[in-house]
């Protein structure tokens, strides 16, 4: 069998590593010129029941806990006045969801697939039934099955679905704090080694450690997608001033002491069931199969369905009986998070 993946990132790797570990030929393309052509985001948590599942499958699990930070797991629920709610610190050896920033995970996965199996600078324009991949070069490939883990605006998706991601309603714009030690301790402080938050019913603030001394705050709001339009960092500042102004100075660092400018990141959602009729040289996985509010799910739900299409395609007949086998186990397990996460976004604004 030819297998394409198209996406180069957490559960498009997992699966290449997971059919390599099984002796099946894949190639993985991907738009980015190289590896390291822009940055991979921030932190992300790995639980021990499907994230750590597969990279178990993947035979990485060592190299990830040399990598993780179990301290991550610390967690602080503040209110607006900086006032400590909630406090929860990981116990000796808890290891059910350490943190690992997201450019150390794909490096990883990267590291351990053979070489040239993926091909940058490949920019995929459709896919073509039953197994033609159309490139923006202008180059065709032919393929037994392509598989999409091509995340929020997929390529692939409309070879199988109509369904175009939805925005929330809600908005959450990232600012970056570098050295925090020297150059901020005192959010350093407020933050711990892990995250905490702080809502008050319309706005959120969400920080969280990355590994390398450097802190991302994500700024939560519902407003317009566009809202930021073209504002400079400024203006975007001013605006948040006057949104926070009821909040305290500690709290307010974090949405005016950040370097650099701000990262507008909209959050866009698929429709409430997302399925599709199936279709044997075509499948998707992560979130161009279920796009959901990033609430520590996505990335841990990818990676799951790369271990479980990896080992259908290891262990059944055909190609055809492999996507079905995985999509009878895929399409309800996304369903039933998706339903659960379904007003997740709002509920990041609200004070219990």
């Amino acid at each position: 069998m030819t297998i394409s993946i198209i996406g180069a990132g957490p559960g498009g790797l997992t699966c290449a590593r997971i059919l390599q570990k099984h002796g099946i030929p894949v190639t993985v393309y991907d738009r980015d010129p190289h590896p390291r052509a822009r940055n991979q985001g921030g932190t992300l948590d790995l639980h021990a029941d499907d994230g750590q599942m597969a990279l178990r499958e993947a035979g990485l699990l060592d190299e990830f806990f040399a990598l993780a930070r179990p301290e991550g797991q610390e967690m602080r629920k503040l209110d607006p006045a900086g006032v400590l709610l909630e406090h929860h610190v990981p116990a000796e050896g808890e290891l059910f969801k350490p943190e690992i920033d997201r450019g150390q995970l794909r490096g990883l996965l990267l590291d351990s697939l053979e070489p040239g199996t993926v091909r940058w600078g490949s920019v995929l324009e459709k896919v073509e039934l039953p197994g033609r991949l159309r490139f923006a070069d202008g180059t065709t490939v032919e393929t037994d099955l392509v598989i999409g883990a091509d995340g929020a605006w997929s390529r692939v998706r409309p070879a199988v679905s109509a369904a175009v991601p939805e925005y929330s309603g809600i908005t959450f714009l990232e600012a970056w704090f570098d050295d925090v030690e020297n150059a901020h301790p005192e959010l350093a402080a407020l933050v711990g080694h892990g995250s905490a938050m702080a809502a008050d019913g319309e706005r959120c603030l969400f920080a969280q450690r990355n590994s390398g001394d450097h802190i991302r705050v994500y700024v939560i709001q519902s407003l317009p997608a566009d809202w930021a339009g073209s504002l400079g960092t400024a203006e975007i500042r001013a605006r948040l001033l006057d949104s926070f102004s009821s909040w305290s100075p500690s709290m307010l660092q974090m949405v005016t002491d950040n370097d650099g400018p701000y990262v507008d990141r909209p959050l866009y959602v698929l429709p409430v069931p997302h399925t599709w009729a199936h279709t044997p040289s075509v499948t998707l996985l992560g979130d161009a199969a279920h796009l959901m509010p990033p609430l520590g799910v996505g990335v841990n739900l990818a990676m799951v369905d790369a271990c479980e299409l990896a080992l259908a395609l290891a262990g059944s007949g055909s190609v055809g009986e492999a996507v079905a086998v995985y999509e009878k186990t895929m399409l309800p397990r996304s369903e039933k998070y998706a339903r659960r996460l379904e007003n997740g976004s709002q509920e990041l604004l609200e004070v219990d």
